[in-house]
């Protein structure tokens, strides 16, 4: 590797500004921080030096190699919190190890959860091994030897969390091996880590989730909740938690009619009560809620151009409303207009 483009990296690594350098972005000052890096533009005998590095800097040092001839491709998207790490990770076939002595000279002190979007891959720790698919996540302490493999290329979010943080959110309990989570399947568990990965992905992409989790001023503290809600186990979670989780399972289900406070709090697993108290701690009962976000995403769909001509009763439908009067009555008391009206108005706003 050339001295210039080791020197870029570290400069990148480091949020020393931004920088020209093929594959680095840096952006942000503050407690929030967000890089970029892409082997494009990277020559390729250069790549999986500069890959290792700009890992080591920005999420966790890893011994990296291809696995086969071609030149690795790779992608990385970070924000960097006071004490979390959100990270998405795009790859060719690779694959990366922390074994004893390489964690003897590379401690890191975090305990990660990595999150399978695409691709899968084999899990070797200890005296154990995992196969994982998309849809599943795992957590693991960093600082225990593993090696993760993707023959077919890697597409995962990844979280690292300071272990003295995570072992005041477990009530000190250390993680010893790796739990693994279907985080697409039922059970309450699984889907606090499907919440907690969509805040990852929410968060680094900037779209907005419900109750501004994806705003990095509360990002963390969310996550926070999400990680102890796990680390703790069912029914010694906190109340924050269990509310992120149940707005992200309400965000998955808005467009069933049938959707109720009950199954909610089921999804989430406390009981109606608690969740009815968490929600108008909140501000407003789980049902209002419900209401308020059907409304919103039939005034969504209402002001995009390309649903122009959908039917008003496909799109109130669309939006768990059983009854087209029903919508309409409750659309124009939110908005103050009925759906046409607002329709009109975005046309009409479209072509001045």
């Amino acid at each position: 590797m050339s001295q210039h483009h080791l020197d870029a990296a570290r400069r990148a690594a480091a949020g020393q500004g931004r920088t020209a350098e093929p594959g680095y972005e840096v952006r942000g000052s503050g407690p929030t921080k967000l890089l970029k890096f892409s082997t494009n533009g990277i020559p390729a005998t250069n790549r999986v030096q500069l890959w290792e590095h700009h890992n080591s800097k920005a999420l966790i040092s890893l011994d990296i190699r291809t696995m086969d001839e071609a030149p690795l491709q790779a992608s990385e998207l970070n924000m960097h919190f006071p004490s979390l790490k959100f990270a998405q990770v795009r790859g060719s076939a690779q694959v990366v190890e922390r074994n004893e002595r390489f964690i003897r000279q590379n401690p890191t002190d975090v305990i990660a959860i990595f999150f399978a979007l695409e691709g899968e891959a084999f899990f070797y720790y200890g005296d154990g091994h995992e196969s994982l698919k998309p849809g599943q996540a795992v957590i693991y302490d960093a600082d225990r030897p593993f090696m993760r493999g993707f023959c077919k290329g890697l597409h995962e979010l990844v979280l690292t969390i300071p272990r003295d943080d995570y072992l005041a959110l477990s009530g000190g309990k250390p993680l010893l091996k790796p739990q693994v989570f279907d985080f697409l399947q039922g059970k309450p568990a699984n889907r606090h880590m499907l919440a907690l990965a969509k805040l990852v992905r929410g968060t680094l992409s900037g779209k907005p989730q419900p109750g501004g989790a994806a705003d990095p001023g509360r990002a963390e503290d969310t996550a926070m909740e999400l990680i102890g809600l796990l680390a703790r186990g069912e029914g010694n979670g906190t109340d924050p938690g269990y509310l992120a989780t149940a707005r992200c399972y309400i965000e998955d289900r808005l467009g069933d009619p049938q959707l109720s406070t009950a199954e909610v709090a089921a999804a989430v697993g406390i009981s109606e009560r608690h969740l009815t108290r968490i929600f108008a701690e909140a501000g407003e009962p789980p049902s209002l809620y419900i209401l308020g976000r059907r409304l919103e995403l039939a005034k969504n769909i209402l002001a995009d151009p390309t649903q122009r001509t959908t039917p008003v009763g496909r799109i109130a439908a669309a939006a768990g409303f059983a009854s087209q009067s029903y919508f309409t009555r409750a659309f124009k008391t939110r908005f103050g207009a009925v759906p046409l009206q607002i329709r009109k108005n975005s046309v009409l706003g479209a072509t001045l």
